[in-house]
């Protein structure tokens, strides 16, 4: 055998029992620390997580004018609806979308936190809501929860001596729909509206929109009690709650966001200077709200309202007619409502009140896309939206209980303003 040969073998014999050496090394060094490599991997990196935190989440803020649908929290449990009307904000006008986030019946629509209490309900729930809303801004789409306050048969029967009362019955009033309402001036209550507003900006909603921040009124009220607020003092009892409301939610969390807050308020609450009978005076809710979005349904004006013998046949001139009183109103300095929010002009004309002089812009009206008292199709439609820009106004909210929207009478997006 030739020395090159003998050579190489030798090398080749080397270069094996080397390899052999490092595989045996490494094979006995993890027998040796069995688990404790890998389970101080995943420590490392657990611990690393923990440091770190979950991803942000992230807000997109309010666009400058806001063309919004409504979603109940029965449709954005079902993927039909999600695809359809996100198809629809996408083709059109529309760049925002309001989703219930507690319902007529005080069902929560998301998983709450271990550290509240759940009452649970028997509505609709949207267990992948945090991912939901996250679609959603990954399109651009601005996100607003909607939470029903006041009117909440889940609360009532969990801690009836909260709920306004009957005072023939002994028990929870309800309402000609059988549905219960908590007293106004119930500040446990308070609490539990607080704790829902911040887990909802907590988990991704931009907005935070408040309806039925009224007292009851369809219902036979000669029978009702009030144990935790003055009935005589409805207006100023609620604006005590959105002074405390707004004090508690508009704080910015750890990212630096302070959550938006929009308050429903009844139509009439444009043209009208008494509460309705049920509290809500414009002036009164202002100095709170990021936005007020008065709900000026046609349908739910009263004969004669401006003159009209069937509002359900003016619709533009009822949302115009709206707007416009509104308008004055947010943008005067001055106003005859006694908030507690507006300092008297003089002693000698205490009737008179200081007012800071809102942008006409924080005005965001309900308009209407479903059909009571009249038919509701693409001139209908349209012509809200119209009188509603002609008066100055850029912003609204289409209302419709069947989460169907008339396409028809959404500029496409392109068109927008």
């Amino acid at each position: 055998m030739s020395k090159r040969v003998s050579l190489t073998l030798l090398l080749l014999t080397i270069s094996l029992f080397v390899v052999g050496a490092v595989a045996l090394l490494l094979f006995f060094g993890a027998v040796a620390l069995g688990k404790g490599v890998s389970t101080y991997s995943r420590e490392a990196v657990r611990e690393q997580i923990i440091k770190q935190g979950p991803p942000p989440v992230v807000h997109i803020n309010t666009p400058p004018f806001v063309r919004a649908i409504y979603m109940s929290q029965c449709a954005a449990a079902t993927d039909s609806f999600r695809r359809d009307l996100v198809s629809l904000i996408e083709d059109t006008e529309l760049n925002a979308i309001i989703i219930d986030i507690k319902d007529f019946t005080g069902t929560v629509s998301f998983p709450r936190g271990k550290e509240v209490e759940d009452l649970g309900g028997s509505g609709c729930t949207v267990p992948d809501m945090k991912e939901f809303i996250n679609t959603l801004h990954n399109k651009g789409i601005y996100v607003i929860g909607r939470i029903t306050v006041f009117q909440d048969p889940l609360y009532t029967s969990a801690y009836p001596e909260q709920a306004v009362q009957s005072k023939s019955k002994g028990m929870p009033w309800k309402d000609y729909k059988g549905l219960s309402f908590v007293d106004v001036g119930a500040k446990p209550f308070w609490d539990y509206i607080v704790d829902i507003a911040r887990e909802s900006h907590a988990i991704g909603f931009d907005e935070l929109n408040f309806d039925y921040i009224r007292y009851p009124s369809d219902g036979p009220m000669s029978d009702v009690q009030f144990n935790y607020s003055n009935y005589d003092q409805r207006a100023i009892e609620l604006e005590k709650f959105f002074q405390y409301l707004s004090s508690k939610v508009r704080k910015a969390d750890k990212n630096g966001h302070v959550p938006t807050l929009s308050a429903d308020l009844f139509g009439m609450t444009t043209t009208n200077y008494d509460d309705l009978t049920i509290g809500q005076v414009l002036e009164r809710a202002t100095p709170y709200f990021d936005y007020i979005a008065p709900m000026t349904y046609p349908s739910h004006y009263p004969p004669g309202f401006n003159g009209y013998a069937n509002p359900n046949e003016n619709v533009y001139g009822v949302v115009k007619y709206s707007a416009d009183r509104a308008v004055e109103r947010v943008e005067s300095a001055t106003t005859t409502i006694p908030a507690l929010a507006y300092v008297p002009v003089s002693t000698s004309t205490s009737h008179v009140y200081r007012k800071p002089a809102r942008d006409r812009n924080i005005l965001r009206l309900w308009l209407q896309d479903f059909d009571y008292g009249g038919d509701y199709g693409p001139v209908e439609v349209r012509a809200q939206i119209q009188a509603l820009y002609d008066s100055g106004l850029h912003s609204w909210m289409l209302w419709a209980p069947s989460n169907r929207y008339t396409k028809s009478a959404l500029e496409p997006a392109e068109r927008s303003q």
